[in-house]
Formats: C-alpha cells, sequence, structure tokens
C-alpha cells in the first residue's frame, strides 16, 4: 500500500508552491515529482528552505521551471543547459518568513563503459533518477499531480532508515561513492545535522574510498565542513571522518593533534578529542545564538590548540608543555583559512584573535592580578571579550566536577574583574583620548613616526594605570613627552635618508627600536646605536 505524506506536507508554508508546480507540470503534460531534502525534512518535522523537483523528458525541468517561474513571480530563472537543469528564487512569504530555492532536473541514467571512467548519460526515469541519489533517506519522491498529490514513492525504503536513524546508499556505497566522492563527506555531514548512525558497510567504503576525495575542489568540501561545525554536536561528523581516513587529507593539522604520548610515566591529553569536546561544549553554550552568529567563534574553538604538536615539549621535573601554542598557532590561522578556503577578511581576523588570546583569562584568575593586565585583555579582546570568555569556559573539558567548579568560579571572579575596570576605565572599543590629527596639529608636525609614538605612549600610560582614559589627562601627558618622541622621530627619519636599496629590509627593526629602545640622548652615539641595529637586523636576514 502506498503511503500519502499530504497530511503532512498541507501544514508546511511550501504547500501552495507544491501544489500550483503539480499544476504547471499537469497544464504542460510533464511528469513531475518532489525528491530528497524536503521529503525526507517533511517526515523529521524539519524546516526546509530549498525544494528539488524532478521531471521525466529531455528538457522538461527546464521547461516547468520557466513556466512555475512566470506563474509564481520567482526571480530570474537560473538555467544550466549543458546540465539540464534550473533554479527559482522565490521572495519571503509573511506566512513562512524565509524564501525558497526551488530546483528543477529532468531525470537522468549514467553508465559505464569499460574503457572509460566518464558515464554515458542519457534520459531516464524516475527510478532511475533514485538510483542515482546519495543516501536512501534522500532518495523518497513524492508525486505532485493533483489527483496522487503526496504519493511516497520510497523504493529503497528510506523511510524506515529516517525510523532508525540510519544512512546508507541506495546502491553498493563504493558504486554510490565512485559517482561523487563528496558523498563520503555528506554521509558525515548527515550524521551530524540529523543524530544518525552510519551504516557500517557505508563507513566501510568510506575508508576503502578515502583517497577519493583527493580528486575534489577545496571549495566543495568546505561547504560541508561549515555545515558540520554548525550542527548542535559537530564532533560527530570530524569523528566518523577521521575514522575514514578522509580528515587527514584535508585537514592534516587537526589530525596532527590525535594521540598520546607517555615519557617517564607521564602522559598528556589526546588534544584532538579534547578539541571536539570543547567544539561541542561551545556549540552548546551557545545554543540560544543561531549557528550563523556562532559560526566563526565555533571555528576558534576547533582551532584554539591546533599548533600544539609544533609546541609539545616534555620538561624534566615538569612534564608535557605546551608553551606558547596560542601564539604559534595564530599565526597560523591565515595559512590555514587560505588552504581551506575560508574568509580571508574580518571572520579570519576574529578567529585568529580569540586563537591568541584563549590562554590570557587563565593567567588572570590569580588573586594578585593587577588592573593593568586586566586592561590589556580588555583591550585586546575589544567587542570579542564575551566570545573569548565563552571559549575560555567551553575549554574546560575536566571529568572532576569538583575541579570544573573551581575553574568556573575562577572565571565569574575574573568577569567580575573586566566588569570592574571597565567601570572606571571604558576600554572596551577603546579610542584613544588624543587622536592623530590633534597630535599634528597641536605641535605642528606632520604625519610621520612621532605622531605613532606619542599615540603609542598615551596608550600603554593608560593600560598600565598612568593616567586615567581621559583627555585632559592624555593631553597634559602627550605634551611631557612630546620632545623625547619628536626627536626619536627626526632620528628615524635622518636613518631612513641614509639607507640605500637592500639595507631598506632593515626599516622594521629600527622602527621597533624607536618606539620602544633605550636611544642615547647624544646624537651622534644615537644614530650610531640605529645604524648598529640596522646591520645585526640585515645580518640576521642573511643567516
Amino acid at each position: 500500500m502506498i503511503e500519502n505524506l499530504s497530511h503532512l506536507l498541507e501544514n508546511q508554508p511550501y504547500a501552495p508552491v507544491l501544489r500550483e508546480v503539480g499544476k504547471e507540470a499537469v497544464r504542460l503534460g510533464i511528469e513531475a515529482y518532489a525528491v530528497g531534502g524536503v521529503v525526507r525534512d517533511v517526515l523529521l518535522g524539519r524546516t526546509t528552505t530549498d525544494i528539488d523537483f524532478v521531471t521525466v523528458g529531455a528538457g522538461t525541468g527546464i521547461r516547468l521551471a520557466r513556466a512555475v517561474g512566470r506563474r509564481l513571480g520567482g526571480r530570474t530563472v537560473h538555467v544550466y543547459e549543458n546540465f539540464g537543469t534550473a533554479a527559482i528564487q522565490l521572495p519571503a512569504r509573511k506566512s513562512s518568513g524565509a524564501g525558497l530555492v526551488l530546483e528543477f532536473v529532468a531525470a537522468r541514467r549514467e553508465s559505464y563503459r569499460r574503457d572509460s571512467r566518464k558515464p554515458l548519460v542519457e534520459d531516464g526515469t524516475l527510478d532511475d533518477d533514485q538510483h542515482r541519489r546519495d543516501f536512501t533517506i534522500n532518495a523518497m519522491a513524492v508525486h505532485l499531480d493533483p489527483d496522487r498529490f503526496g504519493d511516497l514513492l520510497d523504493p529503497f525504503d528510506g523511510r524506515a532508515d529516517l525510523r532508525q536513524k540510519r544512512i546508507r546508499t541506495p546502491l553498493d556505497p563504493r558504486r554510490t561513492f565512485a559517482d561523487d566522492p563528496l558523498r563520503m563527506i555528506r554521509a558525515a555531514r548527515f550524521a551530524t545535522q540529523l543524530g544518525f548512525t552510519i551504516d557500517p558497510a557505508v563507513q566501510a567504503a568510506m575508508k576503502a574510498e578515502a583517497h577519493r576525495v583527493e580528486i575534489l575542489s577545496q571549495e566543495r568540501i568546505i561547504d560541508e565542513l561549515l555545515k558540520i561545525v554548525a550542527a548542535a554536536s559537530p564532533s560527530v561528523g570530524f569523528k566518523r571522518l577521521e575514522e575514514a581516513g578522509i580528515l587527514q587529507r584535508f585537514f592534516p593539522e587537526l589530525v596532527a593533534l590525535k594521540g598520546v604520548e607517555q615519557v617517564d610515566g607521564q602522559r598528556h591529553k589526546d588534544n584532538f578529542y579534547h578539541t571536539l569536546e570543547v567544539l561541542d561544549n561551545l556549540s552548546a553554550m551557545t545554543a540560544g545564538r543561531s549557528a550563523d552568529e556562532t559560526l566563526w567563534l565555533r571555528w576558534a574553538a576547533l582551532l584554539h590548540d591546533i599548533a600544539k604538536p609544533l609546541a609539545k615539549r616534555f620538561v624534566e621535573d615538569t612534564g608535557w608543555t605546551f608553551h606558547g601554542h596560542e601564539d604559534w598557532g595564530g599565526r597560523m590561522i591565515p595559512k590555514l583559512f587560505r588552504r581551506l578556503k575560508l574568509p580571508m577578511d574580518e571572520r579570519m581576523a576574529y578567529v585568529q584573535k580569540l586563537v591568541r588570546l584563549h590562554h590570557r583569562p587563565v593567567a588572570l584568575v590569580d588573586e594578585e592580578v593587577t588592573d593593568s593586565a586586566v586592561r590589556r585583555l580588555l583591550f585586546d579582546a575589544g567587542d570579542d571579550i564575551d566570545d573569548l570568555m565563552t571559549l575560555v569556559r567551553a575549554d574546560i573539558t575536566s571529568k572532576n566536577p569538583r575541579r570544573v567548579r573551581r575553574y568556573l568560579g575562577a572565571f565569574d571572579r575574573v568577569e567580575q574583574k573586566f566588569v570592574e575596570v571597565e567601570q572606571k576605565d571604558h576600554l572596551r572599543n577603546f579610542q584613544p583620548p588624543v587622536d592623530g590629527i590633534e597630535i599634528m596639529e597641536v605641535l605642528g608636525i606632520g604625519e610621520g613616526v612621532a605622531v605613532g609614538i606619542i599615540k603609542e605612549a598615551i596608550r600603554e600610560a593608560i593600560l598600565d594605570g598612568e593616567i586615567p582614559n581621559e583627555h585632559a589627562a592624555a593631553f597634559a601627558y602627550m605634551m611631557q613627552i612630546k620632545d623625547e618622541a619628536l626627536r626619536r622621530g627626526a632620528l628615524f627619519d635622518e636613518v631612513m635618508r641614509l639607507l640605500e636599496g637592500p639595507e631598506r629590509r632593515a626599516t622594521s627593526a629600527i622602527k621597533e627600536e624607536i618606539f620602544t629602545g633605550e636611544i642615547p640622548q647624544d646624537h651622534d652615539a644615537a644614530l650610531n646605536h640605529l645604524l648598529a641595529i640596522k646591520d645585526r637586523a640585515l645580518s640576521v636576514r642573511k643567516t
């Protein structure tokens, strides 16, 4: 007996769209079905914003898409003639609050010649299309014809796999993965999003075919990885990919965290599983926020210990240390983002900042910590201080409840210190009370190193608590230090005029000394001192 899902479909905000597509298909004499995710999600009670339609007959997918676009007022129909597909973007409706993407494709079947890996593509039936689908839960279809609306077509018993919460392929999994290796990563992604298990035969095929992911573009891989990271329990997907030997093919730095080493009876924790636990902790702690809002905070959790393999040392009488891993990790972030095809913009900078700072709050749990240290963290973290504290709380993975309570209590005290110092000094979103324009106007100078020296000196004096974060105090401090800043600025300009060609590669070292070094008061001695800095910097570059 055929199961009918019309009672479930009619309760969905997109039900009128399905009805209209069915009517338009009948008018055009086209056999059409809704397939894949929309059927799966209505059975699971999940929302849907993308609906896939399969039609039968050459060119019918594009023809139906154009007709539906005209009928429903969808945005420009995107047509891909070579693939026989088309897509329509429908505007958001008041009833649903969300837009819909409708994708249409004519059914096809593929066959392989013995002497070629390139498939022969021919027009096919709905059954042919269902055989080509990635998983049984995505191979279900429903009739759209008004006389049979909602009739379920489920040749591979995907309904049973939904009930058993299982990821299984319609065909032999190795054959399914040969068609598109991305499906192995999608298996991990669906298991993560839906809380399903992967069928043992599918997991075994993933392991056997793991090498095939190397032919995939990084853009396709990262699209799946982003969805795994955004899930409620992201660790599931990463564990399945690691177990299959797939993760190390495109993310070896993360897999390098796995393992425990022992020396003289002392072991360190497995940082791979620790990292995944931190990611799950953070996901649970931010459950009240949208996954889109916390996506890059989740990436910071995933990458917070990424440099531990580089920083790992065993020290006699101390044990295992990972000193400086946060700084190493911060330096790794741009290269990782570039290779993984993640955005190289403010989102990358945000992740890099949190990775670099994630150990700083730990140093503030001491009752004797100075206000200066608190000010500096507030300044460095800026608006991201709350996200940083969420990350450090998620980083507590001890199985000892008493220890967890102690850590959480310590971080409560740290956050109270933030409140107290912020109330006094207003350092969040810090803006210098005396800016560069005022410095130049008051001192009658143009842009240059002297302006930077004064701005940095004022900032450091505020962070050290020498002066309050107020204009009058900062102005007075500027007038107090201006002569030394102007002297140093003039020295820098003079040295720059003396440098020729390759010598200018020492500019950064000279500037750093001008800003923070001990510069002799005697002019000639100061000049010789800076030229010696230049020579030292160039000799280091040569070696």
